[in-house]
């Protein structure tokens, strides 16, 4: 008898050891055909529209056990076209590759090269509307519970392993970055979050020629807090930068965002924001315009990205939008940006208006792993917009319209 429940303890622990396995397959197709009639810059009042069809191919490994977390996606991005029908040599990357280790009671350790999205992805973002999306090679130390969040970020970048010199020539966009990210959620009735990140980002600054450099840093520290009592929905971020980079001997720069929206019987959601990012009159150095790092630029400013929040001279966003929610399945969007500069550039004798845009868009989900979208946007630009950007005439109709079509359904699921 002993030995029979002996026999049945070791099955039953055998059956729940085996369910600490998962292993996953999935695959992404995203194509999206777009029709730029001045997108990105304007354009002049003869250059004809452009027509193309950018894609993404994407498969994802994954792995997962109780204390051990695995994940690969390999991807092809590009342009309908730009590849001979012959060619050797596609242009394939790794979009992710990392090894992620927990420990108890909620401390992990996270190695590779991995996305780092935080927030509402203003500073850092997976940018997934850009065929490439964003990635980082870095090591993530952390603690998470239901109520507490603690990340820990650190970089370093370099060309090659040579060990004769430590010049980077900025093939990303910094040397180096540490970081630090805390969460905090509470009031699980009225969920309020609120978090607070610090970074510290190195700059290469010297002769490439001579591999002579010296490493510059610049600082960001903030916070973000979201509040969603009932129907509303409150988003609301401070952030301020100090320190150097390349060319700026003291930088000095925050940017201030609002949100706020109100869901109407599930069926309407209203909603206006603020968007301030400090900018450079064109006199004083020490006036440097915030950077908003290594975001998902795509989600501010306008669909049609004439202004990312890196212009010299700041941005201010005033915003308003309704969506429709027209079933489970179908939804629709309507936002209208109004936009200026932050600060009167010294040598330009013209008003901050920058423009207004227009942004419209439909989400439709066909099937569960697959999703089609449309969108149209026009830009209203001023004599402002015009003298800044070098480019383009803003009396001339400027408009851009896309469809995707995104398939991204999961090959394999097992478990053992």
């Amino acid at each position: 008898m002993r030995i029979k429940i002996f026999l049945w303890c070791t099955l039953f622990a055998i059956a729940a050891q085996a369910q600490n396995n998962v292993f996953t397959i999935d695959a992404q197709v995203r194509a999206r055909g777009e029709y730029d009639n001045g997108a990105v810059t304007p354009r002049n009042a003869y250059d004809p529209p452009a027509f193309y069809i950018a894609d993404r191919a994407r498969v994802t490994l994954g792995y997962q056990r109780k204390n051990l977390e695995f994940k690969a996606s390999i991807q092809h991005t590009g342009v309908w076209g730009q590849d001979n029908l012959q060619k050797k040599l596609g242009t394939v990357n790794l979009n992710e590759a990392w090894g992620k280790m927990r420990f108890e009671p909620g401390f992990f350790v996270q190695l590779g090269r991995m996305q780092l999205s935080y927030d509402d992805e203003r500073l850092l973002g997976s940018s997934d509307w850009n065929m490439a999306g964003n990635w980082h090679d870095a090591l993530r130390l952390g603690f998470e519970n239901e109520v507490h969040q603690v990340h820990l970020l650190a970089t370093y970048m370099q060309n090659t392993d040579d060990t004769h010199g430590g010049y980077y020539t900025t093939i990303m966009p910094y040397k180096h970055m540490q970081g630090l990210w805390y969460h905090v959620q509470l009031l699980p009735d009225m969920p309020l979050g609120i978090s607070a990140t610090m970074l510290n980002v190195g700059y290469e600054n010297g002769d490439a020629q001579t591999k002579k450099g010296k490493t510059v840093f610049m600082q960001t520290a903030g916070a973000h807090l979201t509040f969603k009592p009932q129907n509303f929905d409150i988003a609301a971020s401070f952030y301020y930068q100090l320190g150097k980079k390349p060319g700026i001997d003291k930088v000095s720069a925050f940017m201030a965002s609002g949100r706020l929206g109100y869901t109407i019987a599930d069926a309407v959601q209203l909603r206006v924001g603020y968007d301030y990012l400090s900018g450079n009159d064109g006199l004083n150095v020490n006036e440097h315009a915030f950077t908003p790092l290594f975001g998902t630029h795509h989600k501010f400013f306008g669909a049609m990205d004439y202004y990312t929040g890196r212009q010299p001279f700041g941005i201010q966003d005033a915003i308003g939008g309704i969506t429709g929610f027209i079933c489970d399945k179908v939804t629709l969007s309507l936002d209208y940006h109004y936009l200026q500069m932050a600060e009167n550039i010294a040598f330009i004798d013209l008003p901050k208006k920058l423009g207004h845009e227009i942004d419209f868009q439909i989400s439709a989900k066909i099937f569960k792993d697959v999703t089609l979208q449309a969108g149209y946007s026009t830009m209203f630009g001023s004599r402002t917009s015009e003298a800044l950007m070098e480019t383009g005439d803003y009396k001339s109709w400027q408009d851009w319209a896309w469809i995707s079509l995104n398939v991204n359904p999961r090959l394999l699921l097992t478990k053992w």
